[in-house]
This record gives structure tokens, C-alpha cells and sequence, in this order.
């Protein structure tokens, strides 16, 4: 456990909550959590480059706070766009014949 940065710790654990508030708040129609789950992963990292770059920026320990809730926020009306599984049952090939018969 010691070699996990809590930086690391701390950015996971932001994430899920943001994506929680993001998944319960914002006024979206027919959402999945899966891709806004998505969008706030990406959005903190790109605050962690922000961070990396040395831009400004608020930190909560080793986690960058402000850049990354500031692009998970602006890329949530993007998660639409995820590719998410279909839960539909796959239909048999229509050219196959049943094989009991």
C-alpha cells in the first residue's frame, strides 16, 4: 500500500463523486452512467496535465481539483457519444436452419 501515491488515491475518489454529481444533477435525458463515468475520468486527467504543463490551478494534495472538475463539467454534454453495449438479444443468422429438425 505504501506505493500507491495518495494523489492517485485522492483523484480516483474525486472522480466518482464528481461523476455521481454529474449523473444525478445535470439535466440530460436518457443517460447511462458508464459514459459520464467516462467524461469525468477524461476531464481529470486532463486537469492532471494542466497540472504537468504547470498551469494555475487548485489543488487538493497531489490532485489537481479546479482544471480537472472544470473539464469533466465541460465535456458531460459529450458523453452521448460514448459507444455503450446494446442490451438487445442478438437475433439467430437468418441462413441457418435448426439443427434439432
Amino acid at each position: 500500500m505504501t506505493s500507491i501515491p495518495p494523489g492517485l488515491i485522492v483523484a480516483v475518489l474525486l472522480t466518482l463523486i464528481v461523476s455521481q454529481l454529474c449523473y444525478a444533477f445535470l439535466p440530460y435525458r436518457r443517460r447511462a452512467y458508464i459514459p459520464i463515468l467516462v467524461m469525468t475520468t477524461i476531464g481529470f486527467g486532463l486537469g492532471q496535465l494542466w497540472d504537468f504543463l504547470g498551469l494555475p490551478s487548485l489543488r487538493l494534495g497531489q490532485a489537481d481539483l479546479l482544471p480537472g472538475l472544470l473539464f469533466a463539467l465541460l465535456l458531460q454534454p459529450l458523453a452521448r457519444f460514448v459507444p455503450r453495449p446494446s442490451h438487445e438479444p442478438k437475433e439467430p443468422d437468418p441462413g441457418n436452419s435448426n439443427p434439432r429438425t
